[in-house]
């Protein structure tokens, strides 16, 4: 009877133990909301959902309803009866993720769940296909709100959030007109690719999902680093700061999916058809031409085609897909060929070929509840760099200034809209040197490589850059690196910096 009894005393000082690290680590996961709120914020900004929110309020909920408070008890018992594959544990973790989206972020929540009725049957039939668990559709809400036009701090783009490298090696196009990690419906099949190659590393749906988020090769360091642990919350500590968030965003976004409706919660539904179907294209079209032609709104259009960068399916020689509402199927197929020719001189050469865009096709609107900022770019600047002093997402700062990808010049003025009452905190970024505003935000100002050997830390293997080189692939030369290691251990905001001739850390030699 002793010696159960002290088996007991064991058991119950470790759980004790165990939630006692959660609970001193919450606030470093909790660093992982910021991209949260991002995202969520940027779903917010578009279009279809701004339109949703004006008009449907008076058609659900209240949403001053009262925010119901549940105990852990009901927490665990809803998460278990959840049909999933996938653990669904529960801790002081998983219960602050769940308050971000049941308590701070509602409104955006809303938007997000009835957005969710239009991807999501997208999504599952594509998961399905490839034999995958249907429920890993809610990794969707974690890296982009689902989003499709989502961009993070570091380029990675989409619903799915793929940076360029691996955007290629799943047969992504990415090019000056069109950007298929946005399409909603080609990323997918690529994210399930990129799932099952995961899954056959891992054999563990949890460490795929933090792979996902940080790279195989952080898993496996954190699985080393444990002593060969494969379990998620045994490796927890030995995971980058911002993957440790990452799994129980995943556990919450999962528990809200399903129980919305028990915390009053109501779906704002986009003025996104749910009803569409697609056209393949074989000749240069303009998307004005279809919408003009068809009658279906501009930006409807732009919302089901967010590949299409600047308007324009560039199908010559080839073949695109345009995505259009099922009731506009008929129209398109009679009045093809008057598509085509519609104000063709307008858009395309006589041959048929793409004239050079010379605007872009909006005009960026002030955000509300924020202060102007004009910044003047300086010689080595980028917008990386000026996101981060900013506090800003890089997206907001193209958007903000008519910007495609990541080209700015010396003595070019942007806008930066930084939070209302917050002005004076960044009045004097734009008089400071380089090195001033990197000590300023706590960034090292030493060079992020080094151009003699000589000068190189023995402590690490060095590669050499070649001209024309990418962080993808120098990446695949060394496996289990990811172009994302890489721009950690250098810290690399834009892998556009690299130079030929300079030597970058690839990993530790210990």
């Amino acid at each position: 009877m002793r010696k159960y009894f002290l088996l007991l005393l064991i058991f119950v000082s470790q759980i004790i133990t165990v939630y006692a690290n959660v609970d001193k680590h919450v606030d470093d996961t909790l660093t992982f909301n910021s991209n949260l709120s991002s995202n969520l914020d940027s779903l917010i900004n578009l279009w279809y959902v701004k339109n949703a929110i004006k008009t449907d309020y008076s058609t659900v909920k209240d949403t001053n309803a009262v925010i119901p408070e549940f105990p852990d008890s009901i927490y665990i018992e809803r998460l278990q009866n959840i049909p999933s594959i996938i653990d669904l544990s529960y801790n002081k973790i998983v219960r602050n993720y769940i308050h971000v989206y049941t308590k701070q972020r509602r409104k955006s929540v809303e938007a997000m769940i009835g957005t969710a009725d239009y991807y999501f049957p997208k999504i599952e039939e594509i998961f399905e296909s490839y034999g995958l668990p249907t429920e890993l559709k809610y990794m969707a809400i974690i890296e982009s709100a689902l989003n499709p036009r989502a961009v993070s701090r570091v380029g990675a783009t989409g619903m799915w959030q793929f940076m360029y490298g691996t955007a290629r090696m799943y047969d992504l196009t990415v090019n000056s007109y069109v950007d298929e990690r946005r399409d909603p419906i080609k990323s997918a099949h690529a994210a399930a690719l990129f799932i099952k190659d995961l899954y056959a590393m891992f054999n563990d749906w949890t460490l795929v999902i933090a792979a996902y988020n940080c790279g195989p090769g952080n898993v496996n360091k954190a699985i080393r680093r444990s002593g060969g642990k494969r379990d998620f919350w045994e490796i927890f500590y030995r995971l980058p700061r911002e993957t440790r968030g990452y799994v129980p965003a995943y556990i919450a976004a999962t528990y809200t999916m399903n129980y919305y409706q028990e915390h009053n919660l109501a779906p704002k539904f986009s003025k996104i058809p749910i009803s569409t179907d697609t056209i393949i294209i074989s000749d240069n079209l303009h998307l004005k031409q279809v919408s003009e032609v068809l009658n279906i709104p501009l930006k409807a259009l732009r919302d089901l085609n967010p590949q299409y960068k600047i308007d324009i399916i560039p199908a010559k020689g080839t073949c695109y897909s345009l995505t259009i509402p099922t009731n506009s199927i008929g129209s398109f197929i009679d009045q093809q060929d008057s598509i085509f020719a519609y104000k063709d001189s307008v858009f395309f050469n006589a041959d048929n070929t793409i004239k050079n865009p010379k605007r872009s096709y909006y005009v960026p609107q002030a955000p509300t509840n924020r202060d102007k900022i004009i910044y003047t770019v300086k010689s080595g600047d980028n917008i990386g760099f000026i996101s981060e002093w900013y506090n800003v997402r890089t997206s907001d700062i193209r958007y903000w200034n008519n910007i495609r990808g990541n080209l700015i010049r010396v003595g070019q003025k942007l806008n930066i809209y930084v939070p209302k009452g917050s002005k004076g905190k960044y009045a004097n970024i734009n008089k400071l040197s380089f090195e001033e505003k990197q000590k300023k935000i706590g960034k090292s100002t030493q060079p992020l490589v080094a151009n003699k050997s000589e000068s190189l830390d023995k402590n690490f293997v060095y590669y050499k850059v070649r001209y024309g080189d990418t962080l993808w692939e120098i990446a695949k030369k060394y496996p289990g690196i990811s172009e994302n290691d890489i721009m950690k251990l250098n810290n690399i905001s834009n892998g556009r910096s690299l130079k030929a001739g300079q030597y970058i850390k690839i990993k530790s030699k210990s």
